[in-house]
């Protein structure tokens, strides 16, 4: 039974002595790095401004990022902007590398829920923000901006919008009623 004894206990202190290092040595490794090929701009290209409207986006930052970043990522394409609460892209790109239908085939490809209509090419990009009061929810976007245009202005103190005096708007007699 000693002998048993003294021969674990010689284990023991041989694997503790044979384990216990304290020089560490770093494994390395080798990695590439994709590195990003960033669309460069011809400056004797001629560049198109298109405008068009994607339905089926749920979210801001799921569905309209991840579209303007896909869009942003063609060869050709020089600036993609997604505005999600009015479902409008704008793209600006050169004509002779990205078509209407290649941004629609994008689009689509990121997922089968979103659909691309309104394709239109314009001058300048449309500026009109979307109305978020009350009385302007369910109306279209032309309606909005023909209410705000009416009756609406910044207010001073609070930077909220508020309505004109006189003004005969159904959203704003509402609000004199009360």
């Amino acid at each position: 039974m000693k002998t048993l004894k003294n021969i674990i206990a010689v284990a023991v202190v041989v694997l503790i002595t044979l384990n216990c290092k304290n020089e560490a040595k770093p494994e390395v490794k080798t990695v590439e790095v994709a590195t990003k090929t960033s669309n460069t701009i011809d400056p004797n290209a001629t560049y198109t401004k298109a405008e068009f409207t994607i339905d089926g986006m749920t979210c801001a930052i799921g569905c309209a990022k991840t579209i303007e970043k896909k869009i942003s990522k063609m060869e050709g394409v020089k600036s993609a902007t997604v505005d999600f609460d009015r479902k409008l892209a704008m793209v600006e790109y050169n004509e002779a590398k990205v078509t209407p239908t290649s941004l629609e085939e994008t689009v689509t490809k990121v997922a089968d829920i979103y659909k691309v209509s309104d394709m239109k090419t314009v001058d300048n990009f449309s500026t009109i923000k979307a109305c978020n009061k009350v009385c302007c929810q369910g109306k279209t976007d032309e309606e909005k901006a023909n209410c705000k245009k009416a009756c609406c202005s910044e207010s001073d103190s609070t930077n909220k919008k508020a309505c004109e005096p006189g003004c005969k708007k159904a959203c704003c007699t509402k609000k004199a009623e009360a």
